[in-house]
């Protein structure tokens, strides 16, 4: 009435092929992930480094304000009229176009 199953002995893979998709995964995040954020990364460093007074810049927090002094790890932002605030060269996220913060 009932029939037995037998499993069929399956061939193992061979040990390369194991590791193949791990070798693919491992490709994409590198070319999705670790590339892109690796380019950003100098990217970013580039503009800290060319930072210069007069510059027009925008913090991450999202204030803007121009460049009175520059040293190794601050700089020194004209935000308004007479004040100056220091901080972190890390925090400029970008360099805004000349007069930019005059037209706002």
């Amino acid at each position: 009435m009932i029939s037995l199953a037998y499993a069929n002995s399956a061939v193992a893979p061979a040990g390369l092929m194991s590791f193949v998709p791990f070798i693919i995964i491992f490709i994409l995040f590198y070319f999705m992930l670790i590339r892109p954020q690796m380019k950003q990364a100098k990217d970013h460093k580039k503009l800290i480094s060319e930072l210069k007074k007069g510059d027009e810049v925008m913090l991450a927090s999202g204030m803007m304000g121009t460049i009175e002094k520059v040293s190794d790890l601050y700089i020194i932002l004209n935000v308004a009229n007479d004040t100056n605030v220091k901080f972190q060269k890390n925090s400029v996220q970008t360099v805004l176009p000349k007069g930019t913060i005059k037209s706002i």
